[in-house]
C-alpha cells in the first residue's frame, strides 16, 4: 500500500489511462470538426448536421414530446405559419 493506503501504482495507471483516453477524445473531435468543414465546403449548413444527428440520438418517445412542446410554445407566441 502507498501513502493513507492508497496504491501510488494503481493510481498511476489510471491517471495514465484518462489521459490517453483524453487524448484520444481530442483527437476525435479534431477529426469530427473537419468532417463538418468538409459537409460545409461542399454546401451542407453544419449547424443543421449537429442538429439532425442531436434528432437521430433521441429515443422515439423523447423526440415526439421535444416536437410536441416545441409546437404548443410556438403556437403560444404566435409562430405557427397559417395554412400549414
Amino acid at each position: 500500500m502507498g501513502v493513507a493506503g492508497v496504491s501510488g501504482d494503481q493510481l498511476r495507471q489510471f491517471i495514465e489511462r484518462i489521459e490517453r483516453l483524453e487524448q484520444e477524445k481530442a483527437n476525435i473531435m479534431i477529426d469530427i470538426k473537419e468532417v463538418y468543414a468538409e459537409a460545409a465546403s461542399t454546401g451542407f449548413d453544419a449547424k443543421i448536421m449537429r442538429q439532425i444527428i442531436r434528432i437521430r440520438k433521441m429515443d422515439k418517445e423523447e423526440l415526439e414530446e421535444q416536437e410536441s412542446l416545441l409546437d404548443l410554445y410556438k403556437e403560444a407566441l404566435g409562430m405557427t405559419i397559417e395554412g400549414a
